[in-house]
């Protein structure tokens, strides 16, 4: 039985932060990090004096009963049609200061809104997002859940990869493996990059190729249980690796926990970042690396804070975020090793557990 989720708390903690203003609730992270509300459709607007969700017929019973057993109360309107529904959201908006998050409306909606308000809508400072970051423990529970079904998905099907499967085989089972465990589906649409070209794309599309011997193969998997995502990445050489590749890997690698030592509360992500950049610019390879070092995970698979070089994020206790540097380069194929941990005041939880020793590229192991 997975710990209780702290919903009750949250309505105040958003009207402290919003400090007398009215906040439009539409993106449906926020909203479901708010009210415990999952469904496809729905607003919220919360303000001094009103907490107001917005959802059509199809979600009515669902609503009160996600509410009810998150131990919130929110004024339920049910509409019927899309415009409905928005007249609603503008009716429980007015009067004061309105916020909205402008990172998420359109800009039709934007000035719709900032019409019928007769206010100017002003762009909320992520007041939700930045409470988000944060998770308690109930969060962090279905996170490591996530990450043990992942965990154990992957350890059954690694073996596969020398049995020349193609990518999308390899896909499939990962997340019917998920499915089979416990997860409500993968977090994201798993990546299975193998081979000279494929691998050396870090978000490569999995495709038909085949799997040979030979190929470096990158698997990107995670589970989504609650809403809450996992993420993980582990690369594999199918047969014996040459000289190259276990040396790629080795450095990959020898980032990887550098970026992972690196974790604590209070540093800054950039820092993060530049650790694992200073190992790979070291080796004369950081043209090799295509990316940012990390991102937040949560009810989001991409979100605060991210660990890169232009970040400006400080990590905090309670985020939970990726390591994950990689090496990449067309005719080499590529290699990735990512880890999902929890920032604590001392370094850091790792939540992914699955050894980074493969069949043939053994590794140090991390606790």
């Amino acid at each position: 039985m997975l710990p209780p989720i702290g919903y009750a708390a949250r309505p105040e903690a958003v009207r402290r932060a919003l400090d007398g203003r009215t906040l439009i609730v539409s993106a449906p992270s926020d909203l479901r990090w708010l009210t415990s509300f999952g469904g496809s459709l729905g607003w919220a607007v919360i303000g001094p004096d009103r907490f107001v969700l917005v959802t059509d017929g199809r979600y009515a019973d669902r609503a009160a009963a996600d509410a009810a057993a998150a131990g919130i109360s929110p004024d339920i309107v049910v509409a019927s049609t899309r415009p409905e529904i928005r007249d609603h959201v503008v009716a429980a908006a007015r009067g004061g200061q309105v916020v909205a998050d402008a990172t998420h409306l359109t800009h039709a909606a934007w000035l719709d809104f900032t019409r019928d308000l007769e206010l100017a809508v002003a762009p909320d400072d992520l007041t939700i997002r930045r409470l988000r970051r944060v998770k308690d423990a109930g969060e962090l529970a279905r996170i490591a859940r996530a990450a043990e079904i992942a965990d154990a998905a992957l350890t059954a099907v690694a073996a596969q990869l020398a049995e020349q499967p193609s990518e999308a085989d390899v896909r499939d089972e990962l997340e019917y493996r998920m499915r089979r465990l416990g997860a409500d589906g993968p977090s994201y649409d798993t990546i299975v990059a193998s081979g000279p070209q494929h691998a050396a794309r870090p978000h490569h599309s999995t495709g038909r190729r085949t799997i040979v011997d030979g190929d470096t193969v990158i698997i990107d998997v995670g589970a989504l249980v609650d809403g809450y995502h996992s993420d993980m990445t582990r690369t594999f050489v199918v047969g014996e690796p040459d000289e190259q590749q276990q040396n790629v890997y080795d450095l990959v690698l020898e980032a990887q926990l550098a970026g992972l030592a690196a974790v604590v509360a209070g540093v800054d992500a950039r820092a993060v970042d530049a650790i694992c950049r200073d190992v790979f610019d070291g080796a004369g390879m950081g043209g090799w690396f295509l990316h940012g070092t990390g991102h937040g995970v949560g009810l989001d698979i991409h979100e605060d804070p991210f660990a890169s070089k232009v970040s400006t994020d400080q990590l905090v206790v309670g985020d939970v975020v990726t390591v994950e540097p990689g090496l990449y380069r067309d005719g080499f194929g590529g290699v990735r090793i990512e880890d999902l941990v929890a920032v604590t005041e001392t370094g850091c939880l790792i939540l992914t557990h699955l050894s980074k020793d493969t069949p043939c590229l053994p590794s140090r192991p991390t606790t």
